[in-house]
């Protein structure tokens, strides 16, 4: 039996760009309730990011007044280490609020923190509330408008057994700033 190589070739179709534009746009227009949602929060943390960083904060913690503060910054610590924050005490279970809008980033338990909320706001800044005796109705990823309720007053973590505080920090891409400053307005 002989066999031969066939003559058949496809045929070509011209493409038809305004066809792809079309479907492109039709998908992306029925698409978009459920693509905004997954856009939203990159866009919005990009956003936070090229704003600049606050020059003055409100106190986290409900009904302290900046002038009941004390500069805790840099204070000795165990292990050597140093105190990059300040502490502001408080009944237990009294709110703690966001000193800035932003996105929570990471909500979880640590050994020297405890119950923690880590914020990022504007100008890259992250803003860590430690000691937490438990969170408020919050979640991982969600946006934070200045002023929400976050958490309560404790002494979980390092602090188990000292009075219940908030211990309130702040860290640049360059490394931990005093927030006493910004809190109480000088």
């Amino acid at each position: 039996m002989a066999t031969h190589a066939s003559s058949w070739t496809p045929v070509r179709r011209r493409r038809q760009p305004w066809l792809f534009t079309v479907v492109a746009v039709a998908v992306l227009w029925l698409g978009w309730p459920i693509i905004r949602p997954a856009l939203e929060i990159p866009l919005y943390g990009l956003r936070l990011a090229r704003m600049p960083a606050p020059e003055s904060l409100a106190v986290p913690v409900q009904g302290v007044r900046p002038r009941d503060l004390r500069d805790t910054w840099n204070a000795a610590r165990p292990e050597g280490r140093r105190h990059e924050g300040i502490d502001i005490f408080a009944r237990r279970d009294t709110p703690v609020r966001a000193t800035t809008e932003g996105i929570v980033t990471r909500i979880g338990t640590n050994r020297l923190g405890g119950n923690t909320v880590w914020i990022m706001g504007p100008g890259r800044q992250m803003h860590y509330y430690a000691h937490l005796e438990r969170y408020a109705d919050i979640r991982r990823g969600q946006r934070i408008q200045a002023g929400m309720p976050i958490g309560y007053v404790g002494d979980s973590g390092n602090a188990k057994g000292t009075p219940p505080h908030l211990h309130y920090g702040i860290y640049t891409p360059q490394g931990a700033i005093n927030p006493f400053p910004l809190l109480a307005g000088r």
